[in-house]
């Protein structure tokens, strides 16, 4: 005998099925949303802001700083903690750890500082430019050690990295010199490139990609100081104008983020390149950044999600 429904049982499993395709449509879709990548934008010159955005360029959560209505002050480095707290400055002498409600939960005073990172130990890195050297400082914010820069200007640092070596890897705006040193202070590498130079990061590969800021351009050079790749003043095939280049970060695929201060509304404040040199991607949020946002933070997935989940706790509240 064959089987066989009236309308409105087959009426009643459509209505069930179109329930079912939706729901299912709309957990992925948010669970898409989770599996994305994060960016912590940091900027002062009036904007005086702190944001999480998405690729998109929207907003998941944001914080008003201290700062000046003019100008700029702090916001020249900015770190996402495993923890789910912001390391992050608004003045030249203070670094502080902000939970994502506003609370400050350690703080450390230096002198005129442009870089800082912490550390897998629970040590902060901070590069000091009025005193010319890098400390590292315990939780308690006692200072455990303490390594001299070099001479000629190159205490007057910018951007500076811990290599995977325990060396660290610093931007001297003077000279225009990005120097690898030990932990003694003693010079074991450097390139001039004599520019006011912003940031340098030591690839998988063992060269160095340097952002020389005023030069208007990012570059590649080896261990030998031989250049790899250029690109200066404007991204070829595209109308992306370089501008102040600043921070910079090697993502896992080998593609480069680049940060564009100073560009102007036309230009991103943000690029991705390929391997290639080939712009894959471009953050241009000028309406929220302004034209001084000199630093962020990369979030991957697995940090992406933490923060969210932190983020939405913080609006059920």
């Amino acid at each position: 005998m064959a089987l066989s429904f009236n309308f409105p049982i087959r009426e009643h499993v459509m209505r069930r099925l179109y329930f079912s395709v939706a729901l299912l449509i709309s957990v992925l879709v948010a669970s898409a949303a989770q599996a994305q990548d994060l960016f912590l934008v940091s900027a002062s010159y009036g904007k005086n802001v702190i944001a999480l955005c998405e690729r998109d360029g929207s907003v998941l959560w944001q914080f008003k700083t201290g700062g000046p209505k003019r100008g700029h002050t702090g916001h020249h480095e900015i770190q996402m903690l495993d923890n789910g707290n912001i390391l992050f400055h608004d003045d030249w002498d203070t670094v502080k750890e902000m939970k994502l409600d506003g609370t400050v939960v350690w703080s450390h005073k230096s002198s005129n500082v442009h870089a800082f990172t912490r550390l897998a130990d629970g040590n902060t890195m901070i590069a000091e430019s009025g005193s010319g050297r890098i400390l590292l400082v315990n939780k308690a914010g006692k200072v455990v050690s303490a390594t001299p820069l070099g001479k000629d200007g190159r205490g007057s640092t910018r951007q500076a990295e811990v290599l995977s070596n325990g060396n660290y890897l610093v931007c001297a705006e003077g000279p225009g010199t990005v120097t690898e040193y030990n932990k003694k202070g003693d010079i074991v590498w450097e390139y001039e490139i004599k520019t006011r130079v912003y940031g340098a990061i030591r690839l998988k590969n063992g060269n160095t990609v340097i952002c020389s800021g005023s030069g208007n351009s990012v570059v590649e050079v080896s261990p030998e100081k031989k250049v790899i790749w250029q690109v200066k003043s404007q991204v070829p095939d595209t109308d992306i104008a370089l501008k102040w280049t600043t921070c910079l970060k090697e993502l896992p695929n080998g593609h480069l983020l680049i940060g564009n201060c100073h560009a102007g509304p036309d230009s991103p404040q943000i690029f991705e390149l390929d391997k290639d040199r080939k712009v894959t991607w471009e953050y241009n949020e000028f309406e929220l950044v302004g034209n001084g946002m000199a630093c962020w933070d990369y979030l991957n997935k697995t940090q992406a999600a933490k923060v969210r989940r932190s983020v939405a706790a913080l609006a059920a509240k």
